[in-house]
């Protein structure tokens, strides 16, 4: 039997105020705030890196920030 995936941090931007409380609880530092469209959004880089741990998705008040299985392929 294959090794299951390591889910992935997926942003909802519609959720996310901008509050920036994800940010510092990522080890591997992939998530930062960036301007889309004049609002601030937590955005997730390198996304292959994610470790999956689920820390960011326990810190946001605002459940802007859920595990979702990683794609395959």
């Amino acid at each position: 039997m294959p090794p299951r995936p390591r889910p992935i941090a997926v942003v909802d931007a519609a959720r996310c105020t901008g509050c920036g409380w994800c940010v510092p609880t990522c080890h591997l530092q992939l998530l930062s705030l960036e301007t889309v469209r004049w609002k601030k959004t937590s955005t997730l880089h390198d996304a292959d890196t994610c470790s999956g741990c689920g820390k960011c998705v326990a810190k946001c008040l605002f459940d802007a920030l859920t595990m979702q299985a990683r794609e395959v392929g």
